[in-house]
Formats: structure tokens, sequence, C-alpha cells
């Protein structure tokens, strides 16, 4: 059977036998591929992919079938059912997220409709990503209402000492143990799974 995808694997594999014949150094054979990316980035309007962790996005994005959001602020990507989704991604031992810089409103009531409205909820997927490598080796997918219950309280408690802090943004973590006890595993290995 003619794969589409090993005939890619294929000519991507020429290619980098010929960079070595060729005896390019390293570093450009590093700048053609970011060229090479780069490009990809302008033709489908992505913007830059060196930006923020826009290359975890797009990368993602295609190890979890969704596309990516052409904005930078907003969601993330759009999955399979058209809906907007969320990415967190860490290059640490365990998947976590941070979901930090969030805009403070001037009381906790305006806050949590805030959450609800524009931030969390609005997302019905979150996915937690670890890299290793520059590669996605791992993906787990919760609900915006996990997600939003989890966050919650340590939001509201983070948002009462706001007066004390010298960071006038609201920020807290989705942990490990949180992530594992409520989500579901859909890359493994850098293998989808789910």
């Amino acid at each position: 059977m003619n794969d589409p995808h090993n005939k890619v694997k294929e000519a991507a594999a020429t290619l980098r036998r010929a960079m070595i014949e060729a005896n390019w150094p390293a570093e450009q054979q590093f700048t053609f591929h970011s060229g090479e990316q780069a490009r990809i980035c302008q033709e489908n309007d992505w913007g830059d992919h060196t930006a923020y962790a826009r290359s975890r996005e797009i990368q993602a994005a295609g190890m979890l079938g969704h596309r990516v959001a052409l904005d930078y602020s907003g969601p993330d990507a759009i999955n399979e059912k058209e809906e907007e989704v969320e990415y967190k991604s860490t290059i640490a031992k365990n998947c976590k997220g941070t979901y930090s810089g969030l805009s403070v409103q001037p009381t906790w009531g305006q806050q949590h409709q805030y959450l609800i409205s524009e931030k969390i909820l609005p997302y019905p997927e979150h996915y937690f990503n670890r890299f290793a490598n520059g590669v996605m080796v791992e993906a787990w997918k919760l609900t915006g209402q996990q997600v939003f219950d989890i966050l919650v309280p340590k939001l509201e408690r983070a948002y009462k000492r706001l007066s004390t802090n010298k960071d006038p943004r609201l920020s807290a973590d989705v942990c490990w143990t949180e992530i594992k006890n409520n989500g579901v595993q859909i890359i493994k290995n850098g293998k989808r799974i789910k």
C-alpha cells in the first residue's frame, strides 16, 4: 500500500543524507529547516513559529489532529469537532499547566464570571502536553469544567492575596497529580493512544 506518510518520511531521509554528504554543518541544517518552518507558518497565517510556544502549539495540533488557531490570543487550536481548545506545554519531567497572567477584575464575583465566560470554560478541552528534546512525548486531556473546578479555589485564594503581591496578575497551576487523577491520556511515548 502506498502510504503518503511513508513517502514523506523517505523524502526527509533522502534530504538528510544529502545534507550530510554535502558536509553541511548542523547550524546550516538547522537554519534550512527553520526557514522551512517559517515558510509553512507564513503560508498558513500561523505567525512566527519562534514566538512564545507557537512551535509547540503547531506540533501539538498536528499530533492531536487539530487545526492551529490563527491568533496568539484566545484559543490555541480548533479540535475535530470545530471547538476552540487550550494547550499547556512543559518540558518538565511530568505534565503540568500554568494559567498565568490572568487579567484581574474589580471584584471576585466579576473575576469568577471572567473565568467562566472568557478564560477557562469557553474551551471545552484543555490539553496538557509534555515535550522532550523538542518533540511532544505526552498529552493529557481534561474538560474545561474539570480545569475550572481545579483552578477556582486556587485562584480565589490568590485573588484575596493580590494586594500583598508584587505582580498584580493572577496565576495558578494544574499539577501532575490533578492531571493524572482527572485526565485522559491521549499521547504516550510520542504516539497517539486515544
